[in-house]
């Protein structure tokens, strides 16, 4: 086991010079094909490589590629076919495929620029090869009943077919949840390392307990997502001299989906995603248009003092509809967007911060530069990861049978 893993972490660590090595002398072939974006952040709107995640998401997948012989190496070097571990493998090759068709349909998105009705379509498609190689091999679809709820609902209750709801839900879920917790530079890449980081110190934890054959699969994945995605981090910060795009926040996502999925830790994986939920939670009133929602809800530049304000939507409260008044009251009395009128005068009109973990920093923080934006942002990740593991240990005993 360890020798395989460290053959995974010397192919993880070759990704991670292969990509710092491959975007800059790709950048020219980006601007060619038009694959550019402005940053908005910034005085100068210089033009700089978009879609870059495509880059880092290749690379892990020749990295995997490559690494397919070495867990599995025993059984093709001896030709025993008979204890071959099909299961263990189909289980490999589907996770790859449902991440190829991520990557796929990320840059479709990224080319494309598709709608918010195809981003949360496309998703799913993509995750039915996981669900049917988990249907095909596991299907269990029983979960236990926290300590709480038992005299209710009894120890266990059976899913059945909700179960692949939820799951392909999930892969919903992380795909977008990185995608609408953007705007800055770094962020992206930075917070899905800090969730593989997690992962991994949460699966090595594990390798030592009953379920280490799950764990063990889940870290050939998470290790060269971690490197892949540290070299295009070094691009993608402050200041960003290149974009990820859609492609790498679809791709992050189902990679994580595809380790939670098929390493029966869907609930713990949940648990490292607690900034994305609340900012997700956050941002339904807008991204259900209860309230206007407009196309970027990245902070504003105040050219003046080169740091970034709150970026805001304007309306007049009499176009909202009830719930979207109700919302925005509640927000507005737990202190978490700010109401004004309009800052250019116009009668009726009203004007507030959009709602995003983002700009609600900018609120409770006041005007921030970037780099510490980013930084102040990805701390935060960490204090969430370090509850995520209280939580998942410490805690585990109050709801189940440790």
């Amino acid at each position: 086991m360890w020798l395989v893993l460290a053959v995974n972490l010397c192919l993880s660590l070759s990704g991670y010079y292969l990509v710092l090595n491959v975007v800059p002398k790709l950048r020219d072939m980006f601007m060619r094909a038009g694959l550019t974006g402005k940053d908005l952040g910034k005085k100068e709107k210089t033009e700089i490589p978009e879609a870059a995640g495509v880059i880092s998401s290749c690379i892990f997948l020749i990295v995997l590629f490559l690494f397919i012989p070495f867990p599995f190496g025993k059984h093709l070097i001896h030709k025993d076919a008979e204890t071959f571990p099909h299961e263990e493998f189909v289980q490999f090759v589907a996770a790859l495929l449902s991440i190829c068709c991520m990557v796929l349909l990320g840059f479709a998105d990224d080319v494309l620029n598709l709608k918010w009705r195809h981003k949360l379509f496309l998703p799913t498609i993509a995750s039915l090869p996981l669900l049917m190689v988990y249907y095909v091999n596991y299907n269990s679809t029983t979960v236990i009943i926290p300590k709480p709820f038992r005299f209710i609902l009894g120890s266990d209750i059976d899913l059945a077919g909700l179960y692949y709801v939820y799951m392909g839900m999930l892969a919903v879920f992380c795909t977008n949840a990185i995608n609408i917790y953007a705007g800055i530079n770094g962020l992206e890449v930075g917070q899905s390392l800090v969730i593989s980081a997690s992962i991994i110190i949460f699966n090595l934890i594990e390798l030592s307990r009953d379920c280490w054959s799950s764990h063990l699969f889940s870290l050939y994945f998470m290790i060269p997502f971690f490197f892949t995605s540290l070299g295009l981090h070094y691009y993608n910060r402050y200041p960003a001299r290149a974009f990820v795009g859609d492609t790498f926040c679809y791709f992050s996502g189902m990679t994580v989906a595809v380790v939670a999925i098929l390493g029966h830790f869907s609930k713990t994986a949940l648990l490292f995603f607690l900034p994305q939920i609340a900012n997700f939670i956050f941002s339904l009133p807008q991204l259900f248009h209860l309230l206007p929602c407009p196309r970027h809800r990245l902070p504003r530049l105040n050219v003046k003092t080169g740091l970034l304000d709150p970026s805001i939507f304007q309306f007049k409260e009499s176009s909202l509809s009830l719930p979207g008044r109700l919302v925005l009251k509640i927000y507005q009395m737990v202190g978490v967007i700010r109401v004004e009128n309009d800052a250019n005068g116009e009668e009726g009109m009203l004007e507030s911060t959009n709602c995003t973990l983002i700009n609600l920093a900018l609120k409770l923080g006041g005007p921030t530069h970037e780099k510490n934006l980013a930084n102040r942002l990805l701390l935060f990740q960490v204090f969430c990861s370090t509850i995520a593991f209280i939580i998942r240990y410490p805690l585990a005993s109050l709801f189940y049978d440790c």
